[in-house]
């Protein structure tokens, strides 16, 4: 979902020049065409990501109140706050543009969306609409887990169609270039870069992994909200790691805005996990108590 940073321009060009040939090269037609009609295969692809999500928690949202009745209902819910958080993560990715800029981030011609806090605000909002509906929260946010993971995978393979998320210049062997006419989204897509988006969706498809494996323990399988910190912290990490090799400067720490924002939703999630963690704890104390408690 993000667009190539524009301010690692002049330092790619720079490093071209240092780097061999892509082993890996992709040259095909970003657009499938019917006569007149184009549509970019990225476009397709994010849509089937959208519609294998709804699918899957179609088969998993059962665990929740209201079930396949609402699961539409908290998914639109959600596109507000996605957008909303997304644009101003993209600001924070340009910060100098947009603060030279501001009014241009509300502009929807212009730029793009940031997944970190497009994620972050799509869960609020949805979390928001199913309390309107009467649901459980900690049973939404775990149903809705290994869907949101599955969009993420392939969300990201999307962007790899239409050129999106290179990274770095690289001499690494699984460095790719797109040779095609394309046009491609990346600038100097033909230079051989690491393959950014490719890391983020390979490393979340193991997180993904994970947290199936992890959801037939029968502790964790209880609707406690703990899945979805796990799945979202991992997926935070694998992030902060794919980010390392974005063409963006460094803001704070030697970090790029990407990471800060990725590590800032780890720790969101930690707090979070550990809450959730000792408030079932309790309650589960509290159950076992009760059931010892001789009848009166």
């Amino acid at each position: 979902m993000e667009a190539t940073p524009a301010s690692g321009g002049g330092s790619l060009a720079t490093l071209a020049a240092t780097v061999p040939i892509a082993v890996i090269e992709l040259a095909f037609d970003p657009y499938l065409r019917f006569g007149d009609l184009a549509v970019r295969l990225e476009t397709l692809a994010t849509a089937v990501a959208v519609l294998v999500a709804l699918l899957v928690a179609a088969r998993t949202v059962r665990v929740v109140d209201g079930g396949l009745d609402d699961i539409l209902f908290v998914a639109l819910g959600a596109i507000p706050g996605a957008i909303l958080g997304g644009r101003l993560g993209y600001g924070l990715l340009h910060l100098d543009y947009y603060a030279a800029s501001p009014t241009s981030l509300v502009d929807p011609s212009q730029g793009s969306l940031e997944l970190g806090l497009a994620v972050v605000g799509g869960v609020l909002t949805g979390s928001w609409v199913a309390v309107l509906l009467g649901g459980r929260v900690r049973g939404w946010l775990e149903a809705a887990i290994v869907p949101l993971l599955i969009a993420i995978v392939v969300g990201k393979l999307a962007t790899a169609l239409g050129g999106a998320g290179q990274g770095l210049p690289s001499d690494a062997s699984w460095a790719t270039a797109y040779v095609g006419d394309g046009p491609w989204a990346s600038l100097g897509a033909s230079t051989p870069s690491h393959p950014s988006q490719l890391y983020e969706a390979l490393g979340t498809a193991l997180v993904l992994l994970v947290v199936i494996a992890a959801g037939r323990v029968s502790r964790l399988a209880r609707p406690a909200g703990r899945l979805f910190f796990i799945g979202i912290g991992g997926w935070a990490v694998v992030r902060a790691a794919a980010a390392s090799t974005w063409r963006d400067e460094p803001v704070l720490v030697g970090l790029r805005a990407g990471q800060v924002i990725a590590l800032a939703i780890l720790a969101g999630c930690v707090v979070l996990l550990v809450v959730t963690s000792i408030r079932s704890r309790h309650r589960a104390t509290g159950d076992s108590v009760a059931t010892r408690a001789p009848a009166t």
